[in-house]
């Protein structure tokens, strides 16, 4: 096999947030999001990433996805790498109609699949008028 047999996608890179003092380069992973009437699905390829080296949080709104790929020990002849070790980094506006009480997140096979549930229409409520 030779490199010009294969084809090689190159990773991009995501923006810092603010200044920074690491020297660590971040990728963006690929995502596809989802919606329906009841939620958002957000799909992200994080291969080689366990459930522990995914942080997930939100904070002002901001869904933010971290994730931790460490260095892979291999034995034999490197001919193609283009799942880097280092950081993996996604962020996303969520807006106010996501209920951010029930976000659910899993990871299978290297693809983090987090579904921000929508907040339901207010119910019409009987108030009880109480005597005295």
């Amino acid at each position: 096999m030779t490199e010009q047999e294969l084809k090689i996608q190159e990773k991009k890179t995501a923006p810092p947030n603010g200044e920074t003092t690491k020297t660590e380069t971040y990728f963006a992973p690929h995502v596809d999001i989802f919606e329906t009437e009841k939620d958002v699905t957000v799909i992200a390829d994080m291969p080689g990433v366990s459930p522990e080296g995914i942080d997930l949080s939100l904070e002002d709104n901001i869904l933010t996805i971290q994730g931790h790929r460490p260095l892979q020990q291999q034995t034999g002849r490197l001919i193609l790498e283009e799942y880097e070790s280092g950081q993996y980094m996604r962020r996303f506006t969520v807006a106010e109609t996501i209920d951010q009480d029930n976000i659910e997140a899993s990871l299978a096979d290297g693809v983090l699949k987090v579904r921000l549930p929508k907040v339901g229409p207010a119910q019409p409520k009987k108030i009880e008028v109480k005597i005295g």
